[in-house]
């Protein structure tokens, strides 16, 4: 008994095809490949937001103002952010360090209060809360100075 031609789980054996179609010989059915023409001229062109479609699809045109102008919004926000001062504060008050929205740090207040040659390791405690602090508003600041909402990308696709 000859093993199955086109069993995988058997070592030695290839499949082989039952017969070769060539593209030339398949008779063509006279059907429009892309299917019935019921007004659309290029369907392609109606998914990329022209050709007559019904409205829905992708507004390249849109894409692109819609990017330019998201990009300007973001290089307004990072000018913004990087002129603005923020000051970390820790320990109520006594640890104050005062830095830009784009990270160049200006200066450290210390309260002589904080000072304690005996205990140095609350003091690196406290400068290290209000660089945290610092940090985390500039964060805050970048976050909510970029409202994408209102670049109106709900109807980018085409909806309502």
């Amino acid at each position: 008994m000859s093993p199955d031609p086109i069993d995988p789980d058997e070592p030695g054996t290839a499949i082989q095809p039952d017969g070769v179609i060539h593209p030339f010989t398949i008779p063509d059915d006279g059907l429009d490949p892309l299917g019935p023409n019921d007004g659309h001229e290029d369907p392609f062109a109606a998914l990329l937001g022209g050709g007559g479609g019904a409205g829905v699809g992708l507004d390249f045109g849109a894409l692109m103002e819609q990017a330019s102008n998201m990009q300007s919004q973001m290089l307004a926000a990072q000018q913004q952010a990087a002129e603005t001062l923020i000051e970390g504060v820790s320990g109520g008050g006594v640890v104050k360090i005062s830095v830009t929205g784009g990270l160049d740090f200006q200066g450290v207040t210390i309260d002589p209060s904080a000072v304690d040659p005996a205990d140095v390791d609350m003091l690196q405690d406290l400068v290290l809360a209000a660089l945290h602090h610092a940090v985390e508003q500039i964060n805050d600041l970048q976050q909510s100075s970029v409202d994408l909402s209102g670049l109106g990308l709900g109807d980018l696709f085409g909806g309502g």
